[in-house]
C-alpha cells in the first residue's frame, strides 16, 4: 500500500467514515515540512509530512493543538491523526478555509482568555520544538530556574558550538546569572502559551474568527506570547487594546519583552546564523546593562 492509500486508511479510521482522496494540493509557506490539502468531495484535511524521525515532533504538535483547543478561547485546527506511514511522519488536522480579515480586538481578548488557563508548573508534560530546534519543557515550580535551564541555558549551549557563538555564550551566561533582577517585583503565573506566536502563525477564518496554528505549547509567563507578537510585527494596535481590556500587562513588560524575544533571536542564530548573531549580542548587552 502506498503513502496516500495509507493516509486514506488512517484518516478514515480517525473520522469513523470512508475517506478517499479526490484531489491532492501541494501547499506552500512552510520551510521545514511538506504540506498538502487532501479532499474527498467537500471533506478536506490539512497534512504535514516529513521524514520518519520527525514523528515525535508531530505528536507533540498534535498534543499542543489539543491543549490549546481545551482552553476554548481561540480557534485552532482540530488535530485528527499523527504517526508514520510509508516511511513518512505525518500530522493530519482540520483544514480551515481562511479569509482575508477579522476582528483583531476580539483576537486580543481571546488570547488573554487563553492565557487565563493556568497550570501548577512552568513547562509541559512533553518536549516539543521551536522551529527545528528541540524545546525542553521539563516542569519546574520556579520560572527563573525554568528560563535559566530550559530556555537560555539550552540555547546558549547550542550557540557555543556555532561559529561566532562564543561571545553570545559568554554574554548570555552573564545575563542568566542575573535573571532574578527582572522579576524582583513580578511573579508570573504559568499561563497556557502558544509559544511561537509570530505573524505567520495566525490568520482569520472565512467567518472572520481568529485562528492560531503551528504552536510550540508550554505553560509560562503570558508576556512571552505578547513579546513575540512584537518581534516581527503583523499585529495591529487593536489586538493589543483588546488584550489589555481583559488582562492588562505589568509595567515591567517593556523591559522583559526584550528578554523573552532574545530567546527567539538566539534560536534564529542557531538555525540560520548571519546577522542574528550580532542582534543577539546587542540585545544581551542591553539587558545586562539593566542589571549591573
Amino acid at each position: 500500500m502506498g503513502l496516500w492509500q495509507e493516509l486514506e486508511s488512517t484518516i478514515s479510521y480517525a473520522i469513523g467514515r470512508p475517506f478517499s482522496i479526490d484531489t491532492q494540493t501541494v501547499l506552500s509557506g512552510g520551510c521545514i515540512n511538506r504540506a498538502f490539502r487532501l479532499c474527498s468531495g467537500e471533506s478536506c484535511y490539512f497534512v504535514k509530512l516529513n521524514s520518519a524521525e520527525h514523528q515525535s515532533t508531530f505528536e507533540a504538535e498534535f498534543a499542543g493543538l489539543q491543549e490549546l483547543a481545551g482552553s476554548g478561547a481561540v480557534r485552532v485546527p482540530t488535530p485528527i491523526a499523527s504517526g508514520v506511514v510509508g516511511g513518512q511522519a505525518f500530522l493530519v488536522t482540520e483544514n480551515i478555509s481562511m479569509g482575508d480579515s477579522g476582528d483583531p480586538q476580539q483576537f486580543g481578548r481571546q488570547l488573554a482568555q487563553m492565557h487565563q488557563t493556568t497550570s501548577a508548573y512552568f513547562g509541559w508534560y512533553c518536549d516539543n520544538t521551536i522551529g527545528a530546534t528541540p524545546q525542553i519543557n521539563q516542569q519546574k515550580k520556579d520560572w527563573i530556574i525554568f528560563l535559566q535551564e530550559h530556555r537560555f541555558g539550552y540555547q546558549l549551549q547550542l550557540a557555543r558550538e556555532k561559529p561566532g557563538g562564543g561571545v553570545i555564550y559568554d554574554l548570555g551566561m552573564r545575563l542568566v546569572e542575573g535573571l532574578a533582577h527582572f522579576f524582583s517585583s513580578y511573579r508570573p503565573e504559568p499561563s497556557l502559551l502558544h509559544g511561537d506566536l509570530w505573524g505567520g502563525n495566525y490568520g482569520y477564518g472565512d467567518q472572520g474568527e481568529a485562528v492560531i496554528f503551528d504552536p510550540a505549547v508550554y505553560y509560562g509567563d503570558r508576556e512571552v506570547d505578547i513579546a513575540m507578537t512584537e518581534l516581527f510585527g503583523g499585529f495591529s494596535p487593536k489586538f493589543y487594546s483588546g488584550y489589555e481590556a481583559v488582562w492588562p500587562l505589568d509595567s515591567g513588560y517593556s523591559t522583559r519583552k526584550k528578554l523573552y524575544n532574545l530567546y527567539h533571536i538566539i534560536n534564529h542564530f542557531n538555525l540560520f546564523g548571519g546577522s542574528y548573531g550580532s542582534q543577539a549580542e546587542g540585545m544581551t548587552q542591553q539587558l545586562i546593562s539593566e542589571i549591573y
